[in-house]
Parts: C-alpha cells; sequence; structure tokens
C-alpha cells in the first residue's frame, strides 16, 4: 500500500493505523514525484492519497496514476469536506474518499472496501454528492475543472495572480483568464467575489 501525503505526523499516524488493522505493508510519499516513482516500482494494491501536495495537485496525480495504471485503486484522504472534491476524485477515477476529520474506522473501513473492488463513501459524503449532482441543487463548483478550483482556493487563500501564476508555473495572463472564465460559470462580478466564494467554501490548495 501506498500512502501519499506531505506531513510526516499524518503519514505516520495512518501507517501505525493501517498496519495495525489489516497488517498492510506501507509504502510512504511526501510528494507526487516520489509517489509515481514507487507506484512505477512497487506496484501498490492501493494507493492513499492526500490532495494536497506540494509539487503538484492530488487531482493531477490521480490522473497520472490511472493514466499509468487504469486499474489502479486510489483512495483519496483529504482535509476538505466540501462534496465537491469527492465529486471530482471520483471524476478522475477515485475508488472513496474519506476526509481526514472522519473517525480513524472510516479510514480503515475504507481502504478494506477499495481493496476489494469497492467504491467507498460515507453515508453523508454519498447524499451530498448525489444532491449536488441534480437539479437545482446542483453545486456551481462542480462545473470548474481542476485548474480552476486549484486557482480559485489559492484566491482565497489570498495568493495576487501573479503570486499564483509563480506557484502553478504558467503565465500571469493564463491566471487572469482563469478568473474571468470562473466569474462566468460562478456568476461572479469580481476578482473579490471569487475570493468571498473561496473563503465561504473554505477551499484550499
Amino acid at each position: 500500500m501506498l500512502l501519499v501525503d506531505d506531513h510526516p505526523v499524518v503519514r505516520t499516524g495512518c501507517r501505525r493505523l493501517l498496519a495495525s488493522a489489516g497488517g498492510h505493508v506501507i509504502l510512504e510519499a511526501e510528494n507526487g514525484a516520489r509517489a509515481l516513482e514507487l507506484h512505477g516500482s512497487e506496484k501498490p494494491d492501493c494507493v492513499v492519497l492526500d490532495l494536497g501536495l506540494p509539487d503538484m495537485s492530488g487531482l493531477d496525480l490521480l490522473a497520472s496514476i490511472r493514466a499509468l495504471d487504469p486499474d489502479a485503486r486510489v483512495l483519496v484522504f483529504s482535509m476538505h469536506e466540501d462534496p465537491v472534491f469527492a465529486a471530482r476524485a471520483l471524476d478522475a477515477g477515485a475508488r472513496g474518499y474519506v476526509t481526514k476529520n472522519d473517525a480513524p474506522e472510516e479510514l480503515v473501513a475504507a481502504v478494506e472496501s477499495v481493496l476489494a473492488g469497492d467504491v467507498y463513501l460515507s453515508r453523508d459524503m454519498a447524499r451530498d454528492v448525489a444532491l449536488m449532482n441534480h437539479g437545482p441543487n446542483r453545486d456551481p463548483l462542480r462545473d470548474l475543472t481542476p485548474r480552476e478550483l486549484r486557482v480559485l482556493a489559492e484566491l482565497g487563500r489570498g495568493g495576487a495572480i501573479g503570486d499564483i501564476a509563480e506557484r502553478l508555473g504558467v503565465s500571469y495572463k493564463t491566471i487572469a483568464n482563469t478568473c474571468t472564465i470562473m466569474k462566468t460559470k460562478l456568476r461572479a462580478g469580481s476578482i473579490r467575489d471569487l475570493i468571498r466564494i473561496a473563503v465561504e467554501r473554505r477551499l484550499d490548495p
């Protein structure tokens, strides 16, 4: 099993929990590059993946893993409780989604379910994802691409357009255009409105 998280404390806690619960052998990666290296060489039977990594987004890493191994079993383990992140993860090929505020037993159950070939969401998250996908309850964040969602989260964290562009390795114009597209999708009149949405939804890169 491969555990991908940039926080040593989280990796240590998860490793002990999963090793004691199921006797799993746990490999660890602190960033996306190391995760891809280990996945290619060790072929883990399950990947437990955080979305917030220092060198790439977890969703981008998920897509890369799935491109290399379409049968990869990936469980996202994230601080994000907003169902838009769970929906995005499932769209990208994740087999489950658990938040870091869930009980430890939830993570163990999710891992065992994913290893068995099933898809795992907690009851509340499954309900919220279902509600956000249909009719008048459809969440407008659902229409954002992973890159747009990342930029929105960066704005909510107080990032200026130039700083975000540098962090993501793209031009100022690219981020400015992304903001224009997001304003249309989210019916926001200004960058300030985008920031408000990000803060209200507690988005975090």
